[in-house]
């Protein structure tokens, strides 16, 4: 089983847009198809987003949503880099990755650094079909 973690803004846009990569990947950790490393600062990253009046989503399917990752996910505290971030809060997703052997999956590649472990929604959809003809 592949192993990721969502960085917010991919988080965010499989529950606005249904049809887009980030929910095609989002469904594949439903169907734990997929395993979705998290640690206790993204889960509480993810609920402040969500509560984001912008976005329009009722308190109860936050809830469910963040139900939904604590019982599907695995939860990991890991150990913190020295790589230096020009925003701290891009670490977190960094680290929780690299010390799980994990795919990052962030709509922001540019605020990582260049590894190949980190990539875009639409690179990682690619690299799950061509997996499925392996």
């Amino acid at each position: 089983m592949n192993k990721i973690v969502i960085d917010t803004n991919v988080f965010i846009s499989s529950i606005l847009s249904k049809n887009s990569p980030p929910a095609k990947i989002m469904n594949l950790v439903s169907d734990q198809k997929l395993t979705l490393i998290y640690n206790l600062i993204i889960l509480n990253e993810y609920k402040i987003v969500l509560s984001y009046d912008k976005f329009k989503i009722a308190n109860e399917k936050q809830k469910l949503i963040i139900d939904e990752i604590i019982n599907l996910g695995l939860i990991n505290e890991p150990a913190k880099s020295t790589i230096v971030f020009s925003n701290e809060s891009n670490r977190i997703f960094y680290d929780t990755a690299k010390n799980n052997n994990a795919l990052l999956i962030t709509g922001n590649i540019r605020h990582f650094p260049d590894e190949p472990f980190i990539m875009k929604p639409v690179d990682f959809a690619s690299y799950i079909n061509i997996m499925e003809y392996l």
